[in-house]
């Protein structure tokens, strides 16, 4: 279980990642074309295209399977605590009124609850 754990929070950790990749590539210029050709066989602005379609389709896959959960609690964890981490735990704590081992338990329970959805949208 502690591994099934560690798996959805680096999930979890490569979503923000991804989104941060995803609006770094949106405020990348388009590519000029000047007539030269290339003798490459693959295009890099298609490659990057593809890249972009393929970040935007991991991106909303996990959108969907946060907001698919109806907790606060556990929306608040998944996202302030563990995606953003605009809390350290002992704040987190403080913020839901719980105790660490409380908190410890309700996160698991979040990221259970995550990976739940997450599997019904991926299968």
């Amino acid at each position: 279980m502690r591994q099934d754990v560690k798996k959805i929070r680096n999930l979890l950790k490569q979503y923000a990642k991804l989104k941060r990749d995803l609006m770094a590539f949106n405020q990348v210029s388009s590519p000029s074309f000047d007539g030269v050709s290339s003798h490459s066989s693959r295009n890099s602005a298609e490659s990057r295209l593809i890249n972009h379609v393929d970040l935007s389709y991991q991106l909303k896959e996990v959108e969907d399977a946060l907001n698919a959960i109806d907790d606060p609690q556990y929306q608040f964890i998944l996202h302030d605590y563990v995606i953003e981490r605009h809390f350290t735990r002992n704040e987190a704590c403080n913020q839901l009124s719980v105790s660490v081992s409380k908190f410890n338990y309700m996160k698991n329970e979040a990221l259970h609850a995550f990976a739940k959805f997450y599997s019904d949208l991926t299968v």
